[in-house]
């Protein structure tokens, strides 16, 4: 007992040590970055202009339960899902849902215990799909985003060429983009505008749209403006080649989607199968369905069951959806 009291405490303040080694410099670098600001500001006015200068600092809203958000982040636990709440253009903090998943997940694992089920290893694996649910929905939003995007993405590369043979620049071009654009297309490339009018490089702010937006394509159009930019070569006809081939790939996997529509239906009927059974077994016959839960031998079949149709899901899904 003695020894594990002692290894929590340890592993405590190794936890805390790392923690301010990392937030203490990042919070010097923030401070040092907002007084420099803050020359700036007192340089370039006066008077009550000074005092009533916008901040220059790009401030993120902080949540209730932002102390775990900064805890988790410096394990590195939420940056990946902060960064697929960005990408789906939602308004959740990635601690909130984080906790919500916890709970969702726990109080899963506790209903279930209350119901008769014996085996932690399914409470668990249920608690854990049911907790998984937010983040679901979160990738669910993101891939429907980022497949319209993609949509829309050449008629926009297409609104660049024209600017750019009228003689206009790559700023001109991009708030062609931004002003002529259909969504999220629109929404992204105004707030590329925004940063360039902010004083931005453009590199950087064409480096935080492929952040923002990971698509292969867009990744493209973005090194080819920046080797423009840096080279002076004319990047019309490769512009071009590129709105076309976007075109070319996704005429083919809509062909390949119409072609497949029935394998898939069929495959998700028999992903399905097994849960509408499960459903009308529990309202005709309950008592053929609390043994799964309440005796062990129907536990170890549930747990079988569940495994097995999640894994067959999962080699369906791969095989229904071919990377182009």
């Amino acid at each position: 007992m003695f020894l594990f009291v002692a290894f929590l405490v340890f592993g405590a303040a190794l936890l805390a040590a790392g923690y301010f080694a990392f937030t203490v410099p990042q919070q010097e670098t923030e401070a040092l970055l907002a007084a420099r600001l803050r020359d700036l500001r007192v340089r370039g006015g006066a008077g009550r202009a000074r005092a009533s200068a916008p901040d220059l600092l790009r401030r993120e809203r902080r949540g209730r339960l932002a102390f775990l958000g900064d805890f988790f982040q410096w394990i590195g636990l939420l940056r990946r899902l902060q960064e697929y709440i960005y990408q789906a253009n939602l308004k959740y903090r990635a601690t909130e849902v984080f906790v919500l998943c916890v709970i969702l997940a726990a109080g899963t694992y506790f209903l279930f215990e209350l119901f008769g089920m014996s085996m932690a290893v399914l409470r668990v694996g249920l608690g854990l799909l049911v907790g998984f649910a937010p983040v679901g929905y979160i990738l669910r939003v993101r891939s429907a985003r980022l497949h319209k995007f993609e949509n829309a993405l050449p008629d926009s590369i297409d609104l660049f060429n024209r600017s750019m043979k009228a003689g206009h620049n790559i700023h001109a071009g991009l708030e062609t983009i931004a002003s002529e654009a259909v969504e999220p297309v629109k929404m992204e490339f105004k707030k590329v505008v925004e940063e360039l009018a902010l004083g931005s490089p453009i590199e950087d702010a064409l480096h935080g749209l492929g952040k923002r937006i990971p698509l292969i394509d867009l990744k493209f159009f973005i090194t080819g403006l920046i080797l423009q930019r840096q080279t002076g070569a004319n990047m019309v006809q490769v512009l071009e080649n590129l709105a076309l081939l976007i075109r070319e790939r996704l005429n083919l996997a809509a062909k390949m989607k119409a072609a497949t529509a029935q394998q898939r239906f069929s495959a998700g009927l028999l992903c399905a199968m097994p849960i509408v059974v499960g459903l009308g077994f529990w309202v005709l016959k309950p008592e053929y369905i609390r043994l799964l839960y309440t005796d062990p031998t129907g536990q170890k079949f549930l747990t079988y069951a569940i495994c097995s149709e999640i894994v067959g899901i999962l080699v369906i899904r791969k095989i229904a959806s071919p990377k182009l």
